[in-house]
């Protein structure tokens, strides 16, 4: 399959707009003013987004809507499941720290699969544009898009809520930890 035909098949297509439609009706709060019936117009319209949708679902990201982007005409999707994504655990910052290591080797990179899922990673404005829409990582920790002076120094940063607080941290890019993955946001 060539990266650009990335596309559902039918029934599991309508299996994730069934999950999706109903997450979306649960959770009013995070998607005030928005009908889904525009949603779905959008998801319908655009095959290879919904793809992507399917790889958060997937992996545990629970993705919903978390907004409208008016001047791009975009609805914006977050994970939001409670935790950070099951399916995303244990795996580093990027390539450059996965090659770096040269013992006990992560399976993957945040980085690279969030471009293997054809997503983005959330940043620190977005982790807590999320995090007002309620608790997110009590457990476990997330990695952020980090800044590149950061990273330049061998850094990537972090968040978790903890103590009825977000905090924003940082470790070495190369560390990985079974309870931290990352979060995702797609525009459609």
């Amino acid at each position: 399959m060539n990266h650009h035909q990335k596309t559902l098949p039918a029934d599991r297509q309508e299996a994730l707009f069934g999950i999706l439609k109903a997450r979306f009706s649960k959770n009013k709060n995070r998607h005030k003013d928005i009908p889904w019936e525009k949603v779905q117009e959008k998801l319908e319209a655009n095959p290879e987004k919904v793809w992507s949708l399917n790889e958060m679902e997937e992996t545990g990201g629970e993705p919903d809507v978390v907004g409208y982007d008016a001047a791009t005409d975009e609805y914006i999707f977050y994970d939001c499941s409670a935790e950070s994504p099951k399916g995303r655990r244990s795996i580093c910052y990027d390539r450059e720290a996965l090659d770096a290591r040269k013992t006990h080797k992560p399976v993957n990179s945040a980085l690279d699969m969030a471009a293997e899922m054809g997503v983005e990673m959330l940043n620190e404005k977005e982790y807590r544009e999320l995090q007002s829409l309620g608790n997110f990582d009590a457990k476990t920790s997330s990695w952020l898009l980090t800044p590149p002076a950061i990273r330049k120094l061998g850094g990537a940063i972090f968040g978790d809520f903890r103590f009825g607080q977000v905090f924003i941290y940082h470790n070495g890019a190369d560390s990985y930890y079974g309870a931290r993955g990352f979060r995702a946001s797609l525009r459609i």
